[in-house]
């Protein structure tokens, strides 16, 4: 189809509205004479033509000036609508009713007649309706060379502005082929022209018949799971998966084709709460000195993102790595550059730095976010992660309370949980260590858990991205090991929210939604990225790593979750708390045979102050028999949703005996 030149359009363009005035103009002469035609069986009398030609003037003139108010001179007629519509009828019969007044009342011409008035309106309304939509359909005509066709996937309100948004964007290369939907009751019909071909389980034929070469999940308000199930459902086809914005993220409830994006990771995973009050943060960070301890991290690095956005009124970036320092430094300097930021290139063990930082900058609130988090590292250097995770933890919890610092917050690991690793049982340590600060008046000591990070430093994600990137294959270390997921910025906004409680020495537990099987989640990045699992790109299982576990929990079996008042945290209570002295003591011992660098003696030290660690130098070690009743009555509780993960009798059975996976194992 051969379309205007853009000279040409431009002319119109320029002279638009004389032009409509001029159009509809002569439409109106158009319609009064056919009215007269028409009434008069095609030949009109010569007094009645007289009359005809007398009046039509003043018709021209009514009409035009009643069109004014309907603002029938100002619409786009490639955007017509039934707005539209009802303005030019509103338009025609109000001007036709001035007009019959004006005939028989002002000129007292009775021998007009009234059926001329009928047919006139009706005539013009067809007129001027159908020249709007000429230029309507003139516009989707152009779709006819349209290249990208797509399905669009839900058949509700979003999939129906996004099918109006294709059919009225002649400049975008899409043409919607028909809608897939659940609900079988919308099965047949037509929304916009555009056909519902079926239900998810029709796809195998809709897919083969439509061939569309996009695909459009179009429910904004869908559950993670239900994403994860269309993106299976899709897993035999090649084609991309795109996505609009979810309800949250969507101000006025209208999705546009502008917000079509591609599908991620992040729509496959539970989202943080969105529902919690702003201002208890606020009030806990604006105007207040806050330090940050590994700052360059992927958390340490959000935190302080989300808290430069409250306005502090000091950020202290404390941080080893100078890169990552400087990085996240000049990141929130660009930002705000009225920011007062303290960069500080320091070691959480080393207690001189530590305590200068503290004296210098007076910080009122501290987040502890330096840890060294790799499993099958710490597993081959318990050296290094006690002397980090516990002296590290051990050595700003002290500065903290000798500077009376209001609040100190521990980001702690799912790792914790019963440990299988070196890293979580020096994660586990650290906990005990902030625990034993309760006692402290001025200073309120808090531990937040929360398991993986999505895009995290060295976390599967990434991993699993550049190996599709190189062609794969894709390395999962087992097929049924499940992990939490959640995303950084939401991680970080819930630990906020739990730093504002008033209580001390307590671990909060984040909810992070319901476990994803890693496995399956290989397998919905490499189809996001466009490519066939396990024929474009293969899937190796290796095996567990050291330390490694199945099932990541959230509640140890010495701990019990209550209610925290706060939607999206849990608090953690133990069934029974060590001695602080004795503990201490122990801790003091492991601290010095890290010092020493003897890690065999490490291990056992660690397996004498954390009870709950299941791994003694590569074998499982049997949990003592208290804790086995104790863990399901605990732990279930939180997992009484992941119906997904495993029947609950066997749930039960991962959690009361010690072995693989169908004997015990939560490893």
């Amino acid at each position: 189809m051969r379309h205007p030149k853009p000279r040409t359009i431009a002319i119109i363009l320029k002279y638009r509205r004389a032009l409509i005035i001029f159009v509809q103009a002569v439409f109106m002469v158009i319609a009064n004479y056919l009215a007269f035609w028409l009434r008069f069986d095609g030949a009109i009398p010569d007094n009645y033509a007289q009359l005809l030609i007398r009046m039509l003037p003043w018709l021209l003139a009514v009409r035009q000036i009643a069109f004014i108010p309907f603002r029938l001179y100002e619409g786009l007629w490639r955007y017509t609508s039934i707005w539209d519509l009802r303005n030019i009828i509103a338009g025609v019969l109000s001007s036709s009713a001035v007009f019959y007044l004006l005939v028989h009342w002002g000129f007292g011409l009775t021998q007009y007649p009234r059926s001329v008035f009928i047919i006139d309106s009706v005539l013009l309304i067809l007129f001027l309706g159908g020249v709007r939509l000429a230029r309507r359909i003139y516009r989707e005509l152009g779709h006819l060379e349209k290249g990208r066709r797509i399905l669009i996937f839900g058949a509700g309100d979003a999939g129906e502005m996004i099918a109006r948004d294709m059919k009225n964007s002649p400049h975008l290369d899409f043409e919607p082929v028909g809608f897939v939907d659940d609900d079988a009751t919308k099965v047949g019909h037509r929304i916009h022209g555009v056909r519902v071909l079926g239900t998810r389980q029709d796809l195998p034929t809709v897919m083969s018949t439509a061939k569309p070469h996009e695909v459009l999940v179009a429910i904004p308000g869908a559950e993670p799971a239900t994403i994860r199930g269309i993106v299976k459902a899709l897993q035999p086809f090649k084609v991309p998966i795109r996505t609009v914005p979810s309800m949250r993220d969507i101000l006025d409830g209208k999705v546009a084709l502008g917000q079509v994006r591609n599908l991620a990771i992040e729509d496959l995973l539970s989202r943080a709460p969105v529902g919690l009050d702003p201002e208890p943060v606020r009030h806990l960070v604006t105007g207040k000195r806050i330090l940050v301890t590994g700052a360059g991290g992927s958390i340490g690095s959000e935190l302080c993102r989300q808290i430069a956005a409250l306005q502090p009124s000091a950020l202290i970036l404390y941080e080893r790595y100078e890169n990552g320092l400087y990085s996240i430094s000049t990141e929130l300097s660009d930002r705000d550059p009225s920011l007062v930021i303290h960069s500080v290139v320091g070691d959480v063990t080393d207690s001189i730095t530590v305590n200068r930082v503290m004296a210098e900058y007076r910080p009122e609130i501290v987040f502890h976010a330096a840890a060294h988090k790799h499993v099958p590292l710490m597993e081959l250097n318990p050296c290094e992660a006690v002397k980090n995770n516990v002296v590290g933890t051990r050595t700003v919890a002290e500065a903290a309370a000798a500077h009376r610092v209001e609040r100190f917050i521990l980001i702690s690991s799912d790792k914790a949980v019963n440990p299988s690793s070196i890293m979580g049982a020096s994660k586990r340590v650290a906990e005990y260590i902030v625990q034993a600060f309760n006692f402290q008046i001025e200073t309120r000591f808090v531990v937040v858990r929360f398991g993986n990070v999505l895009g995290s430093s060295g976390s599967v994600v990434p991993r699993f991205m550049e190996q599709i990137k190189a062609g794969g294959p894709v390395t999962v270390t087992h097929p049924e090991v499940y992990r939490y997921f959640m995303l950084t910025s939401e991680a970080v906004q819930l630990v906020l929210h739990a730093a504002t409680q008033r209580l001390t020495g307590v671990i909060y537990v984040l909810d992070m939604g319901e476990p994803i099987n890693v496995l399956e989640m290989a397998r919905n990045l490499i189809r996001l990225s466009g490519f066939v699992p396990e024929e474009e790109i293969p899937i190796t299982i290796v095996g567990l790593r050291p330390g490694e576990k199945l099932f990541e929990e959230l509640v140890g079996t010495d701990e019990i979750a209550e209610p925290s008042g706060m939607e999206g945290i849990l608090r953690v209570r133990p069934v029974s708390s060590p001695n602080p002295g004795l503990l201490m003591q122990k801790i003091s011992t492991l601290e010095q045979l890290a010092a020493e660098g003897k890690p065999k003696a490490v291990t056992e030290q660690l397996f004498d102050i954390v009870p709950t660690l299941l791994f003694r130098h590569g074998e499982r070690r049997r949990r003592p028999p208290r804790y086995r009743t104790m863990l399901v009555r605990n732990t279930l509780p939180l997992l009484e949703r992941c119906e997904t993960v495993a029947p609950l009798a066997e749930r039960r059975e991962w959690r009361g005996r010690s072995g693989g996976p169908r004997d015990g194992s939560i490893s």
